[in-house]
């Protein structure tokens, strides 16, 4: 016997969820404005004046607020997108969006940022480059505002973090986690630098600044390299916390009608939503209504510990049927034609009652 159950969301934790969570993209937001805003002033500040400087080092860094720039763009329509309901195309909803533009963003810092850095440095050591003192000055004034301007944005997005009872180190949400690299990374290259045009000036060496520029490159290519491989993993599907997974299978192991835990699959469907998948064999001699009737209950225990479980599947099945069917199997070893057909169908009925084939919609 297998049967799955469903049961309804609770409504008022749904709209304090939701509430949550659209006040968390609101700071989210406003977070990524005040970055946009600092990076397109900075950029322009920066081309003109490695422009003006002939400078290498800050040229890189105009690419690099250009790249910060687009990707501010990127993350403000991951934050639109990601919020849309669920709909017959989307069941699962659009939570994955916010890795998407995450992972785009992380092209962007490589290839805009990255490598035109990488350029600019090869072809200073390569070349040297023409400058006057008058114009070093105006550069290094550039890159102290946009130290104080980039600092002053990297300050909002710790706060908001900690706000959120994160450490920076363990940011949940994509766009807040991107803001931060992109904040701190820009912190680091504006120092990297000033010190590249400082050494130029003071030892009239551009190979210097060249090398600035290529630790520039390097620090941008290795912050894509990260994001992109995060947004890469929850985008084909991670799992959900470990610790939170195992909690699940000890709830499941504790119901006095579950005989075992045979599978237990989750998965990150957005930054604050997953899908739990389980398959439990139940105790022998359990009507139909009490197997519907212990699906409902465990479904809600596990919504309760997990509230971000918005897709709950539960596949029960009887142990007795399948011990039956085992018993079927083993009479039949005789015959070797027989026995491949009841192999044959014993893989039909595990594929029938997996999770991902008869689990259904369920609430958390």
């Amino acid at each position: 016997m297998s049967a799955t159950s469903e049961t309804q969301p609770d409504t008022k934790t749904d709209d304090r969820d939701g509430q949550e969570a659209a006040n968390s993209d609101s700071h989210t937001r406003v977070t990524v404005l005040v970055a946009l805003g600092a990076n397109l002033v900075i950029a322009v500040a920066k081309a003109v004046g490695g422009v003006f400087a002939g400078s290498p080092a800050l040229l890189s860094e105009a690419a690099h607020s250009v790249a910060d720039s687009l990707n501010e763009v990127f993350l403000l329509a991951a934050l639109k997108r990601s919020r849309r309901p669920p709909d017959a195309r989307h069941p699962f909803g659009y939570g994955k969006e916010r890795f998407f533009w995450s992972l785009l963003a992380a092209v962007g810092i490589f290839v805009m940022g990255g490598c035109f850095s990488f350029f600019q440095g090869f072809e200073a050591i390569r070349n040297g480059s023409e400058e006057t003192f008058s114009g070093y000055i105006a550069g290094l004034i550039v890159l102290g505002v946009a130290f104080v301007a980039e600092g002053i944005s990297l300050i909002r997005a710790v706060r908001q973090a900690h706000r959120q009872g994160e450490s920076v180190g363990d940011v949940q949400d994509p766009a807040l986690r991107t803001v931060l690299a992109e904040d701190g990374t820009a912190v680091l290259g504006v120092t990297f630098a000033a010190i590249g045009m400082v050494l130029h000036m003071l030892t009239g060496q551009a190979v210097w600044e060249g090398c600035a520029s290529i630790l520039i490159g390097a620090l941008l290519v290795y912050i894509a390299y990260r994001l992109g491989s995060d947004a890469r993993d929850q985008l084909i599907g991670e799992a959900a916390d470990p610790e939170l997974t195992g909690r699940i299978r000890e709830l499941l192991r504790a119901q006095p009608e579950i005989d075992s835990v045979e599978a237990l699959f989750t998965m990150k469907t957005g930054i604050d939503s997953a899908l739990v998948a389980a398959r439990v064999d139940l105790v022998p001699g359990m009507d139909s209504e009490e197997v519907e009737e212990v699906a409902v209950r465990i479904k809600r225990s596990v919504a309760e510990m997990f509230p971000d479980a918005g897709q709950i599947f539960l596949d029960v099945t009887d142990r007795d049927h399948t011990d039956h069917d085992h018993t079927d199997h083993d009479h039949t070893d005789h015959d070797h034609t027989d026995h491949d057909h009841t192999n044959h169908g014993h893989s039909e009925r595990a594929v029938r009652e997996s999770p991902a084939a008869t689990g259904e919609r369920g609430g958390a």
